[in-house]
């Protein structure tokens, strides 16, 4: 595993972990989880969800910004989001 991997595989853990007074906003929320996204998978894929799936439809659009980032950039972009709110 790269250097790059291991980092972003702990900025997720620290994430997923949360503890005490951090209370992303929703924005926050769907920013980290498009550069997840664009991190694991890569480029959004499949339909747009329907317009009474306000959760879905907001994380596809999220993710959909992403589009065309490579990989390790979405990982390092996450990695300095998360250094930026400590």
């Amino acid at each position: 595993m790269s250097d790059l991997n291991a980092r972003f595989d702990e900025a997720v853990n620290d994430i997923q972990n949360a503890e005490g007074d951090f209370k992303p906003s929703n924005e926050m929320k769907l920013e980290f989880y498009a550069l997840y996204k664009q991190g694991t998978v890569g480029d959004v894929s499949g339909k747009r969800p329907g317009m009474m799936d306000f959760v879905g439809r907001a994380k596809y659009d999220a993710w959909e910004k992403c589009q065309g980032m490579s990989k390790d950039d979405a990982m390092q972009k996450y990695i300095d989001k998360l250094e930026a709110l400590k």
